[in-house]
């Protein structure tokens, strides 16, 4: 979410910190992920235990098909019983018994020094084919990225798009004593420690390079804008002028941010360079102008005005220029994300008091509601614009959840302490 002037429409989505840099160091698992509801179309894999992983601290078959499950896009097929590895040439009668389409073996061992040797291969079971594999020779503590990329390469050769398994989420955990700003793998797990507070942390945004996140402190005594050096932990002072400074959104080609400032008066958005310097104005609304977010092909901005009476989402010309109104279903409608395909815009929409997620398809202006839950916020895509992830509340605990752009699938990630808010999923890594 990239919020602070509507706090006094939707007060749950504003807190503001005084921040302390962390050291990077890593966590306890954070979530629990338990995945719900049943896709249209889902493809069923098999996913044999690797051979040697009971050794391995990390049960690399369980992490894949857990991510493969998460996406919505597979069906699980039990493998049990059947002794495989990458070298094996299976009984395809068999799996297609069990009504498997494809099914991924490999192993893990342990080398001399210390790492581990992983090795893996599709075979697609109706054809009879080897979809080829992959090795990797890694230190214990990428196990778990190496599965992540093993379930990538299966999304990819079995649907065409790109996996994010391998990708980040950055996001903030609140508990009775402090506020955490975390960079984790797509399922929440090996978190790291970016930012700790005693008080709250806002609107991490990531960088496109996937190097960086702008937010938001509250250590002056008003909100202000940073810049965190994802890999070294250092940051620098971004935006701190006069009155607020917020909503930080990075331009496609990271060279500039836009943001909310109220140095002028009113809340509305500037353009700045991701170097720092001085901010260019682009709106002069008498209204509220915030949560600015750049379209993929960076010629729009979207961004959210009540500058006709309650809050709706616009979109103008990324240099500034008239806007015209996006979101016409329901009167109130904020944070607002767009699909890295440009095709989707997810948004937050008050229906009957009750705070949920939509997906517009921009093209036909047609929308869907995805969710069941009353108090959804801060939407965020995956890179390959098939999943979002967003912040909700259920049973009385905020939680993130993933779900895909039809709602039919859902993964909750539950946190074992505290609070869980603010996602943001990072992008394609480099």
């Amino acid at each position: 979410m990239k919020t602070d002037p509507f706090a006094v429409f939707y007060p749950r989505r504003l807190f503001l910190a005084s921040l302390v840099v962390g050291v990077g160091s890593p966590a306890v698992a954070q979530f629990r992920v338990e995945v719900s509801g049943v896709g249209l179309t889902q493809l069923p894999v098999a996913v044999a235990g690797f051979r040697g992983e009971a050794l391995s601290p990390v049960k690399i078959s369980a992490v894949i098909q857990a991510d493969l499950e998460r996406s919505g896009r597979f069906k699980a097929i039990d493998a049990a019983g059947q002794a495989l590895d990458e070298t094996s040439r299976p009984d395809l009668a068999v799996w297609r018994q069990r009504s498997a389409d494809s099914l991924a073996a490999g192993s893990v061992s342990r080398l001399a020094d210390g790492r581990f040797d992983v090795r893996f291969r599709l075979w697609d079971v109706v054809r009879g084919q080897d979809l080829g594999g992959q090795t990797f020779t890694v230190p214990a503590g990428d196990l778990r990225l190496v599965a992540h990329r093993i379930a990538d390469y299966i999304h990819e050769k079995l649907t065409g798009d790109k996996g994010v398994f391998s990708t980040r989420i950055a996001y903030v955990t609140k508990t009775s004593r402090h506020h955490t700003l975390w960079v984790a793998d797509s399922d929440g797990e090996n978190a790291q420690t970016a930012l700790v507070s005693p008080e709250p942390i806002i609107s991490p945004a990531w960088a496109p390079a996937g190097d960086q996140l702008a937010y938001v402190s509250f250590e002056a005594r008003k909100p202000v804008v940073y810049v965190h050096d994802v890999a070294t932990g250092r940051r620098r002072l971004l935006a701190n002028f006069r009155g607020s400074n917020s909503a930080p959104a990075w331009a496609p080609d990271g060279r500039t941010l836009a943001l909310t400032l109220s140095r002028d008066g009113g809340s509305q958005l500037f353009i700045m360079d991701a170097s720092g310097g001085e901010p260019r104005r682009l709106t002069q609304s008498q209204g509220i102008d915030t949560e600015p977010v750049f379209a993929p092909d960076s010629r729009s901005l979207y961004f959210v005005s009540d500058r006709g009476g309650a809050p709706q989402i616009y979109r103008m010309p990324a240099g500034g220029g008239a806007p015209e109104r996006v979101t016409f279903l329901g009167t109130y409608n904020i944070s607002p994300a767009i699909s890295p395909d440009g095709r989707w815009l997810a948004y937050v929409s008050r229906i009957n008091g009750a705070f949920k997620l939509q997906v517009m398809e921009l093209s036909t202006g047609g929308v869907t509601a995805l969710t069941e839950t009353s108090a959804d916020e801060s939407p965020s895509f995956a890179p390959n614009s098939r999943l979002i992830v967003y912040a909700t509340q259920q049973q009385g605990r905020e939680s993130l959840m993933t779900t895909t752009l039809d709602g039919k699938i859902k993964a909750r990630l539950a946190g074992q302490d505290g609070d869980i808010r603010e996602p943001s999923w990072g992008p394609f890594q480099k």
